[in-house]
């Protein structure tokens, strides 16, 4: 059998009884990080033997596995922090145990993504977790357009170090919605930031960080037609360039889109005259 086990995102003490005597057992844990499930493994007086699995490596792992499986040894999996396969490796190895039909389950514990959105004050009815955002902008910006009108709230994970700019990113390409932004979830120095995307927040630089960003919600301006938006920013005293931008963001549609249906209007008007 092959255990995918839930380990501790911060507190040590979460991790669960059942976990630590399925890792116990074990014959292999494999881990991302074997210097770092050490410490864990130490805490608890495991001495299973660790093996690296991370993604370089995936599918030759994966293989090897396999072979242990069939030879009757029993093995867990690990991830540094959390659930397997959430955000971590994991994926290429139950491929191959579904195509060779060999047992695998899940010891339940810690999620960060799960905890966060609790915490968040935003609904948890309805949620998509997107992980981390790609690198690219033009691989962010086709994300954002598939998940934009979600009415569920809206999940990411985020490196301290991408935080400034995705939170600004976010803004641009969703508007001013309700977010919360946690930090080192279960840890001594668990913070958790609520705010609105736009304006200025104030944060620790350290640790890892959940953001939770509120799903698309209906408002005055998603009822009011494009041209009537539009008419409404220019006597705001906006610019065509910048009202365009607005309408995009209230519509949640692009301002290319935008400028072809005023054009559009405009050339509907021209042919009545």
């Amino acid at each position: 059998m092959l255990y995918l086990v839930s380990t501790p995102i911060g507190n040590l003490s979460e991790l669960t009884k059942r976990a630590v005597e399925v890792l116990s057992s074990a014959d292999f844990v494999y881990s991302e990080d074997t210097r770092h499930s050490l410490v864990l493994l130490n805490h608890y007086q495991i001495k299973a033997k660790l093996v690296s699995y991370q993604k370089f490596n995936e599918r030759e792992r994966a293989i090897e596995i396999v072979e242990k499986l069939k030879e009757g040894k029993t093995i867990a999996l690990i991830s540094d922090a959390g659930t397997p396969l959430i955000s971590d490796p994991g994926n290429i190895l139950i491929k191959e145990l579904i195509k060779n039909e060999l047992p695998f389950t899940h010891i339940s514990g810690a999620c960060a993504l799960v905890s966060a959105l609790v915490l968040s004050g935003l609904s948890t009815q309805k949620f998509y977790f997107a992980g981390f955002l790609p690198e690219k902008q033009k691989d962010k910006k086709e994300l954002i357009e598939e998940i934009r009108n979600l009415k569920s709230t809206l999940v990411f994970y985020v490196a301290v170090h991408d935080v400034e700019k995705t939170l600004s990113f976010l803004f641009e390409q969703l508007g001013s919605r309700k977010f919360s932004l946690v930090r080192e979830l279960t840890k001594k120095f668990e913070e958790v930031i609520r705010g609105k995307l736009g304006e200025e927040i104030n944060f620790t630089k350290k640790g890892e960080f959940v953001l939770v960003v509120e799903g698309k919600t209906e408002n005055e301006n998603e009822t009011k037609s494009i041209p009537e938006l539009y008419e409404n920013y220019l006597q705001q005293g906006l610019d065509k360039k910048a009202a365009m931008k607005e309408v995009a963001k209230a519509k949640g549609i692009s301002k290319s889109e935008i400028y072809q249906h005023l054009v559009k209007l405009e050339e509907k008007s021209n042919v009545k005259k």
